[in-house]
């Protein structure tokens, strides 16, 4: 694919998520979203290969089933004559839509395998920026399906991931247990969302162009090509931070969250989501442990590597996360 077409596609999933944030009617939102999906698809479709040809078929016929739902959720919006029946089974037809295009658990089974057929350039825009439209179609909207969908998320993100090896279907179910985070700031402070997905956004893009750059999909690759203590320590810093530990940055929006839902009294929902997100850190731990467990024969501080502006970037941002969480709480 040229160059000037994936500038276009690109384009294309940029303007359509600004569309669908500026659209004042549910039509010119469903456009929104098929434009996405099809730039989408298009931009990922740079490879001709079995995996990626599935993995497109794969997110065409998902988000297709979400489109659909939103299709008969301005059906219903028309046709029932009572309102209060409108509203509440309509909500419910579109909270479950989003849910299939963001592969919220129980519909999350796409999300993974294909995660593990794309590179981590594309993966990284699956798992942020294609967030971006569903969360705030969800967010213009409440259901009572929403508190389901939390626990789910939360606890299919931590067991899922147990038994991989694949550090792209870790990654997605990582993403799963931060989907759970990001919904219940839906349900309890409708603001911190975008400010979520940010900083995972942040956390996210160094570690991704790292294994890209190294071409890295399993943990014992990481654990081969991370030659240097500096790498090995920049690689933990990252990691530690995306699995909510203080004082990192990461640490921060769980910590918001975890406020605005003791102030509702949901101190049981806490607890569930606070344990599954120990399960999300074994697996970085389980990573970092048998990386730092292998014996360097020399000392390689000094040894020049290839990737030395992106270890540079990547210890910059790292340095920066408790610096900017004691900011942030100071």
């Amino acid at each position: 694919m040229k160059n000037s077409s994936m500038m276009l596609f690109f384009t294309m999933t940029v303007l359509s998520v600004i569309l669908i944030i500026n659209s004042n009617n549910w039509m010119s939102l469903w456009m929104g979203l098929e434009i996405n999906m099809m730039a989408f698809i298009s931009l990922i479709a740079k490879s001709k290969d079995h995996l990626i040809s599935e993995s497109m078929m794969m997110y065409f016929l998902v988000q297709s089933m979400g489109s659909v739902m939103v299709l008969l959720m301005i059906i219903l919006n028309n046709s029932l004559m009572f309102y209060s029946m409108a509203s509440t089974m309509t909500m419910n037809v579109l909270m479950m839509g989003m849910c299939i295009k963001l592969g919220v658990p129980p519909f999350h089974s796409w999300f993974p395998e294909m995660m593990s057929k794309l590179n981590w350039i594309k993966g990284l825009m699956l798992m942020t920026w294609q967030k971006i439209a569903p969360m705030f179609i969800m967010a213009s909207c409440m259901s009572n399906l929403l508190m389901l969908f939390i626990i789910l998320s939360v606890l299919a993100g931590a067991l899922g991931g147990l038994n991989h090896t694949s550090l792209r279907k870790l990654i997605a179910y990582s993403s799963i247990n931060h989907m759970g985070w990001m919904i219940s700031c839906l349900y309890f402070n409708s603001n911190l969302w975008m400010m979520y997905l940010t900083i995972y956004t942040i956390m996210m893009t160094p570690l991704t162009v790292w294994m890209h750059y190294n071409k890295i999909y399993f943990m014992n690759q990481a654990s081969v090509m991370t030659k240097t203590l500096t790498e090995k320590m920049v690689l933990s810093l990252n990691m530690l931070s995306m699995g909510g530990l203080p004082p990192f940055i990461g640490f921060y929006p769980k910590w918001m969250i975890i406020q605005s839902m003791m102030e509702n009294g949901s101190k049981i929902i806490i607890i569930i989501m606070v344990m599954c997100s120990l399960l999300t850190l074994l697996y970085y731990m389980r990573m970092l442990t048998s990386m730092f467990m292998m014996n360097n024969y020399m000392n390689k501080w000094m040894i020049k590597n290839k990737n030395n502006k992106t270890m540079k970037m990547m210890f910059l941002i790292n340095m920066m996360l408790p610096l900017g969480m004691y900011m942030f709480t100071f």
